[in-house]
């Protein structure tokens, strides 16, 4: 019996012994105190250490982009580290170029705050703000895709570019316990100062898109920020082309509207992607801006219609009538927005057709 006892006492004090290690480690390995952050060389900031990079500029109103909010998988919160920030690890070297990396570029998510750090960032990020909405208007735009009409509160007005993005923020809720955002970019026109539109496709197991599509309501508050992106119009005199699958439509609808708005002349094609009859959204604005704009035809491409639907259209992907208008693409520029993979195949068709590479403006999501 004495036995036992003391082999639990003695188990009791290695296990108390552990926890006091631990609880020590906490209060000094990991507490690297205070640690000034210096901007562009004339901004200061002293903030908690062992933070992201990227986390810490947020809690003091410095938007960052990150499109995944933060975890490592979207390359956007790119920063260059002039001093300090520790190695490079293996998650940075697969989402930035190496080049990239020689100039000092890393991405904000992945910096341990560990000592002082002097870094450079975009001039315009410090313009960048944190809004409050509500929620106007949520509506099904197909039975995958919500359109959303945020308007901003407290009188509050945006200024952005079109074809440029925010990052909508998910608070806690009953399928996630985290606060996270997400890019998402922005569908209305920029004089339409008080207000945002949004269109947002619902992703299987996604935090925000679930948060948005099984719980987001009229009248509920939300918060996000920005403008990022460096995606937007450019204003010239060549033909442009408008590419974009699904959700992708938001900036182009954007820079279309600023066209009408503005009474910008040019002449525009846009090329849309979906699946079926069902994916297809918004056709009323199109007819709207086809018969208001300069010179502008929408062609909407389906790639899974039998031959046995109702559908006079143009059947397949949307290359194919993209490749058709591509024999001259002299005075012509692309603006482009979907997948990576879509993306991609354009620009490689779009310069194999002869388009000066500087000319094919793209948004990856």
């Amino acid at each position: 019996m004495n036995g036992i006892v003391n082999t639990v006492a003695v188990m009791s004090g290695i296990t108390g012994f552990l926890a006091f290690i631990l609880t020590l480690a906490r209060r000094t390995v990991g507490d690297y105190g205070m640690v000034e952050i210096t901007i562009n060389d004339k901004k200061k900031l002293e903030v908690r250490g062992g933070d992201s990079l990227l986390s810490a500029l947020s809690s003091e109103k410095i938007f960052i982009p990150s499109a995944c909010g933060g975890k490592g998988t979207c390359g956007y919160c790119k920063v260059k580290v002039l001093q300090g920030g520790g190695a490079v690890l293996p998650m940075e070297e697969g989402l930035v170029p190496a080049d990239e990396i020689d100039e000092g570029v890393r991405l904000a998510c992945q910096v341990k705050l560990k000592e002082p750090i002097k870094i450079e960032i975009p001039d315009e990020l410090f313009n960048v703000r944190e809004y409050s909405a509500v929620v106007r208007k949520i509506e099904d735009i197909t039975p995958k895709i919500k359109h959303l009409v945020l308007d901003i509160v407290e009188g509050g007005e945006i200024d952005f570019k079109p074809g440029q993005y925010v990052q909508l923020v998910a608070p806690p809720y009953a399928e996630s316990d985290e606060s996270v955002q997400r890019a998402y970019s922005i569908a209305s026109c920029p004089d339409d100062k008080g207000f945002i539109e949004l269109i947002i496709g619902y992703v299987e197991g996604g935090i925000c898109t679930t948060y948005v599509h099984k719980y987001l309501k009229e009248g509920d508050h939300v918060n996000f920020n920005g403008p990022f992106g460096n995606f937007f119009y450019k204003d010239n005199d060549r033909e442009m082309i408008m590419v974009a699958a699904g959700t992708g439509m938001a900036p182009i609808l954007s820079i279309l509207r600023t066209m009408k708005s503005s009474g910008i002349k040019r002449r525009c094609s846009f090329f849309f992607g979906a699946k079926t009859r069902d994916d297809l959204f918004f056709l009323d604005k199109m007819q709207n801006l086809e018969e208001s704009l300069f010179d502008f035809e929408f062609v909407p491409a389906l790639s899974r219609i039998g031959p046995e639907d109702d559908w006079e259209g143009v059947r397949g992907r949307v290359t194919e009538p993209l490749m058709k208008h591509m024999d001259n693409v002299e005075n012509k520029e692309a603006y482009l927005c979907g997948s990576p993979v879509m993306i991609d195949a354009i620009v490689k068709l779009l310069i194999e057709k002869g388009m000066d590479e500087k000319l094919i403006y793209y948004d990856k999501f």
